[in-house]
C-alpha cells in the first residue's frame, strides 16, 4: 500500500540518565568526535531520511541545548518533556501537531542516546511501515540465555528465548494513534516503557524489523567504547 503522509521525529530528552552519572545528562555527554549524544542521535534521523522535522522533548530548564549545533538547523524544534519518557513523548506529539503536523503523517520516536543508528536500518524501518500501514519498531532476536533472579543474586528459574526481541528505536507509529495510545496510557496506573507498549495497550499491531547490534542505547560510561 502506497502512503504520501509526511515523516516527523520526535527525541525524548527530557531525562536525567541517573545510572551513567557524571556532571550533565546522559544525552549530553560527549562521543569521540565532540558531539553529544543527542546531537548525534538527532543527525542519524536527519541523515538517514526525508523528514518534515524533528522535536526535541527537553528539561525545564536545559542550559546545555543552546550549545547545541542542532539547536540553529531549521528543522530541529524543542518542547517542554516532562517527568518519564511517556510524559515527553506525549507533549512532543501535542507540539508537532501544533507545528502543522496531522494525525494521519507518521512519527519516528527515538533515543536521545541511541546515536549509532544507521540509515539502512532506518530505511528498513520507514519502508515496512510505509508498505503495511502498521506501526513497528526495530528489534533484535535475543541471543543470551536468559535468568531469572530472585533478587538477592540467586536464579530461579532459566527462560526459553525463543520469540523474544530486545527493542530498539525508532519506533514508528501513526501520529495520531500514537497520541491517543499514550492519552490511554497516562490515565492508567502504570505507563508504558516504550510506545510500542503503549500501542499494544490500546490494541495496535506493533511489527518488528531487524535492527542492528550497533544501534546501542548509551546506559552506563563503559557503554561509549562500544560506538
Amino acid at each position: 500500500m502506497g502512503d504520501t503522509a509526511r515523516l516527523w521525529g520526535l527525541v525524548p530528552a527530557a531525562g536525567i540518565g541517573h545510572r551513567f552519572g557524571g556532571e550533565r545528562p546522559k544525552q549530553y555527554q560527549l562521543l569521540a568526535d565532540g558531539r553529544s549524544l543527542l546531537e548525534a542521535s538527532v543527525q542519524a534521523l536527519l541523515e538517514g531520511a526525508e523528514l518534515s522535522g524533528v522535536m526535541v522533548a527537553l528539561s525545564e530548564p536545559d542550559p546545555f541545548w543552546p550549545d547545541q549545533a542542532i539547536a540553529d538547523d531549521d528543522r530541529v524544534m524543542h518542547c517542554a518533556g516532562g517527568a518519564e519518557r511517556a510524559h515527553s513523548v506525549y507533549q512532543g506529539l501535542v507540539a508537532l501537531l501544533d507545528q502543522g503536523a496531522e494525525a494521519a503523517d507518521w512519527v519516528l520516536v527515538h533515543d536521545a542516546a541511541r546515536p549509532g543508528l544507521s540509515a539502512e536500518a532506518l530505511q528498513r524501518l520507514i519502508a515496512q511501515c510505509r508498505e503495511s500501514g502498521e506501526g513497528a519498531i526495530l528489534a533484535l532476536p535475543v541471543r543470551d540465555t536468559l535468568k531469572r533472579g530472585d533478587g538477592n543474586g540467586r536464579i530461579t528459574a532459566t527462560l526459553s528465548r525463543e520469540d523474544l526481541w530486545q527493542a530498539q528505536t525508532p519506533q514508528m507509529f501513526p501520529l495520531g494513534a500514537l497520541k491517543q495510545a499514550l492519552e490511554e496510557a497516562l490515565s492508567g496506573s502504570s505507563l508504558p516503557t516504550d510506545e510500542a507498549a503503549a500501542m499494544e495497550a490500546a490494541g495496535g499491531p506493533v511489527q518488528l524489523v531487524m535492527g542492528e547490534p550497533g544501534n546501542l542505547k548509551v546506559t552506563y560510561p563503559e557503554d561509549l567504547a562500544f560506538l
